[in-house]
């Protein structure tokens, strides 16, 4: 069972899309194991984007997270991660399949919705930032024996 980060960026909150976002990832089936409402200070996001600090649109990132709340959530499922990326589509939402979070509500790269771990590892690393364990619920659901072999 893996779990992965999920954020609806400011203009996914902004536009209203929590709901229709978050619909897409209990549909597929996956489970939502923690989720909260909350601003990101400008600490938290530097240290989330930490990786693109050295590339020249960083400020805009962190600028971009922290300007309007967002929603967290923790997804959790088999192949959890690359099932997640699939929902969410290409970064850049012009590239993006209609069908896809990206591709059905995005229109630039840098208000794309949402945000969605790569990699297992960063998965686990990007929840840790978020959440701490008492805030992740493990639970069952009885309809995952007709969704999970």
């Amino acid at each position: 069972m893996e779990r992965t980060l999920i954020i609806v960026k400011p203009d996914g909150v902004q536009r209203g899309l929590i709901g229709r976002v978050l619909s897409r990832f209990e549909e597929k089936g996956l489970r939502i194991a923690g989720l909260k409402l909350m601003r990101v200070s400008n600490e938290l996001a530097e240290t989330h984007y930490g990786e693109h600090r050295e590339k020249p649109f960083f400020g805009d990132l962190v600028s971009f997270i922290t300007s309007s709340p967002v929603v967290v959530g923790v997804v959790e499922g088999p192949n959890a991660v690359s099932i997640t990326r699939g929902l969410v589509g290409a970064t850049n939402p012009a590239d993006a399949a209609a069908g896809t979070i990206r591709g059905d509500f995005g229109l630039t790269i840098g208000m794309n919705i949402i945000h969605a771990s790569d990699a297992v590892e960063s998965g686990k690393r990007e929840v840790s930032l978020f959440f701490n364990d008492n805030e992740i619920v493990d639970y069952s659901r009885d309809i995952e024996r007709w969704i999970v072999e």
